[in-house]
């Protein structure tokens, strides 16, 4: 076995994986063949390349961007940055990304976007130049906009991509007044919102609690309802590992094993994630960290816990490890960390699935929320939050002079408030997932055949989209 299971190249076979699962849940449904052919299928594949000056010399770049589905307009989706990404797994992704959107209901179909490079072998002057370059190659072949096609952040990529991608299209289409809404995952001072960077995370957070709050699921693992004390192994501690991880803490779980690229650590009392993060940022890596046991990579998420939450990268749970996994409960925080013939395995032997397609769709939850406001040119809550707090503090000061009490300054406060950008982002999240998982669990326990949260969850897409494509009609 691999002791560094980040390392490995990753397979060609990620799309025929996801396409199979779609096979499966499809025999759930009664729909006409060639429409789950049309829902199954990626519309458009652009494969391009372009080259970049580096040194004395050029370097020539490979770039992918996939749009999965046309059924809701814009297309949406991350662009990942990495030497493994390949056009297998960009369509992958772009299929993934059209089934999150149709389980939280937000109104786009899937796209996604991939360059092949290691962020870390290029300066931030190179990596403007990729990033710059490859939005022009979008703008060219009309895969861009804020009606077209709406990249995001996704692994190797962050705020300060997305920014430059937006100055790119802004000033590629001078005079258009929504051009900030051709990508999301901005930073704040370029038109983002509040929330997005911790989305993913929380939405991982907020999929664990609501799965551990049923009880007649948990009687079914031998576990306590309610996530407080469950002991939780976190893989990948980059963006969604680390929110995944702080939320979970924060909601009362134990965060006992983290596992990266490096290598893994384990404290069975459990870890302070925050002190975890600034290790790594002071020596390079979790190893070493006090109190806690170093393993390899693929040690580390075989260790005894209540949860697994793999957070990086696909293909991590195969049939090579699932024997091996102790959690009762796999929250996929990354795209398609399981493989199909390991989940039948972990479910045959009594475990439980949330599907990445439910569990990390926090992201383009709160992508929807900021391509809004970039349509709305308004931030949430300016507009109605002093109004609120004016109605509040009228109704404080009514229920006062009726009852004779007087309320502390800090109950004042709390009671008077308006809601913020944050609250307000934070909120309709939590509203999302929380009807989402409850949709998914009623397909799955309304058919003893489904043997899923997974298929459950591709049943409620396929329909969805299905709906979505009848009502279109096809051209003549």
């Amino acid at each position: 076995m691999s002791t560094n299971i980040f390392a490995a190249e990753q397979p060609t076979h990620f799309f025929s994986d996801v396409c199979k699962n779609f096979d499966h849940a499809a025999k759930f449904t009664k729909h006409d063949a060639g429409l789950l052919d049309q829902i199954k299928s990626c519309n458009s594949v652009y494969r391009f390349r372009f080259p970049i000056r580096r040194g004395n010399g050029f370097e020539v770049i490979d770039a992918w961007r996939v749009e999965h589905s046309h059924h809701q307009s814009p297309t949406k989706g991350g662009i990942r940055y990495s030497e493994m990404v390949n056009e297998d797994e960009v369509m992958a992704l772009a299929a993934l990304m059209t089934y999150k959107c149709a389980i939280v209901n937000v109104p786009f179909g899937g796209a996604k976007g991939g360059i092949k490079i290691n962020p870390k072998n290029y300066t931030v002057q190179e990596l403007e130049n990729i990033t710059r370059r490859y939005t022009v190659e979008l703008i060219k072949k009309n895969f861009i906009g804020p009606s077209i096609d709406v990249p995001a952040p996704d692994y190797g990529s962050g705020e300060r991509e997305m920014g430059w991608i937006a100055d790119t299209y802004a000033t590629m289409n001078p005079g258009q007044l929504d051009a900030m809404g051709a990508v999301t995952g901005k930073p704040i001072a370029l038109h983002g919102i509040a929330g997005r960077r911790e989305a993913t995370g929380r939405g991982v957070a907020i999929a664990v609690r609501e799965c551990v709050s049923v009880v007649e699921d948990m009687q079914k693992l031998g576990l306590t309802t309610g996530i407080l004390n469950k002991k939780i192994i976190v893989q990948g501690l980059g963006n969604v590992g680390y929110y995944s991880a702080k939320f979970l803490s924060e909601f009362g779980g134990i965060i006992v094993g983290i596992s990266e690229m490096e290598g893994a650590i384990y404290n069975t009392d459990g870890l302070d994630i925050e002190a975890v993060f600034q290790h790594r940022k002071a020596t390079g890596s979790i190893l070493g960290f006090a109190g806690a046991t170093d393993l390899t990579s693929a040690e580390g998420i075989e260790q005894p816990c209540d949860i697994l939450v793999p957070a990086a990268l696909e293909n991590q749970i195969t049939l090579n490890n699932v024997k091996n996994i102790k959690a009762k409960i796999i929250a996929e925080g990354a795209n398609g960390p399981t493989s199909p013939e390991a989940e039948a395995i972990f479910y045959k032997n009594g475990g439980l699935i949330i599907p990445d397609l439910y569990a990390n769709a926090g992201g383009v939850t709160v992508s929807y929320f900021e391509w809004l406001k970039n349509l709305s040119h308004v931030a949430f809550g300016r507009i109605s939050r002093r109004f609120e707090e004016n109605n509040n503090l009228n109704l404080v000061n009514m229920v006062e002079g009726i009852t004779g009490i007087a309320l502390s300054p800090m109950q004042r406060s709390v009671i008077v408030k308006g809601a913020s950008e944050l609250e307000l982002v934070n909120s309709g999240l939590e509203d999302t997932m929380i009807r989402s998982y409850h949709e998914i669990r009623e397909i799955y326990k309304s058919n003893p055949a489904i043997d899923s949260l997974r298929t459950a969850a591709l049943v409620a897409v396929i329909n969805k989209i299905a709906v979505s494509y009848q009502n279109l009609g096809i051209w003549p």
